[in-house]
């Protein structure tokens, strides 16, 4: 399991939270739906990587992000596809679009690989961001562990309310695992449920973050040092800054 560079902060951090970070890493370096850990711990290098990529500044930049032309500087070990995938989710997710996504198929990703890596994008984007938050450096890439992935492939996937196929809860089957807190689940939940267990991971991680599922709706009681109100006000305004639209 991997050390994470919370165990260095000189502010007390709760303990579910350092543990959150150390599964985390160690889900990261395990192999998943689609990639292997190998595979899975190049695509959190990548994401690093993407914070030094001069084509990912000028993209955001530039009025449209059709608008410019060049090539990711990347670490060299993914395929194209791969690289425009994490560098686009990671440095310009606000303006990404359906055609694009077809593009990113078209380059030779599959649906699930696709899905699977926006879910180590989600995770490593929230690791890294609390430890940067907190002064610490990032954690150290964990060691890639061994063994092949499982291709599971949920029956109720199809592409139905968004760009690629998801699960919606009715379609849900016990073969999937454990998937959604209820069975109103917003959209939020869905976005990686054709790889369920990149939604179980995301989410084990994400809820110690903010939330458990049971306690969202509790607005007049907290279970974290500051209020709800001032929990959603904060969450509000990093939303508008990341411009997402959700």
């Amino acid at each position: 399991m991997s050390t994470s560079s919370l165990e260095n902060s000189t502010y007390e951090i709760r303990g579910d939270l350092k543990d959150a970070h150390k599964e985390a890493w160690a889900r990261i370096a395990a192999p998943g739906t689609w990639l292997t850990g190998e595979a899975r711990v190049a695509v959190a290098a990548e994401i690093r990587q993407a914070r030094e990529c001069t084509f990912c500044t000028e993209i955001k930049n530039a009025l449209s992000p059709n608008a410019v032309q060049g090539t990711h500087t990347s670490t060299g070990t993914l395929s194209a596809a791969e690289v425009e995938l994490i560098h686009r989710v990671t440095s310009d997710s606000g303006r990404l679009s359906e055609p694009w996504s077809r593009s990113v198929l078209d380059m030779g990703l599959s649906a699930g690989e696709f899905v699977e890596i926006v879910g180590i994008i989600a995770m490593v984007m929230v690791l890294d961001t609390c430890t940067f938050g907190l002064g610490l450096p990032d954690t150290d890439l964990p060691q890639p562990q061994a063994g092949e992935p499982t291709h599971y492939l949920p029956p109720g996937a199809k592409k139905e309310a968004a760009w690629l196929p998801i699960v919606e809860p009715r379609d849900a089957v016990a073969e999937d695992g454990p998937m959604y807190p209820s069975p109103k689940a917003g959209y939020i939940y869905r976005g990686l449920s054709s790889v369920p267990q990149s939604m179980r991971d995301y989410w084990a991680m994400a809820n110690i973050h903010y939330l458990p599922g049971e306690h969202v709706y509790q607005f007049d009681k907290s279970i974290r040092a500051i209020e709800r109100p001032q929990m959603e006000l904060i969450a509000a305004r990093v939303s508008a800054l990341h411009q997402c639209a959700y």
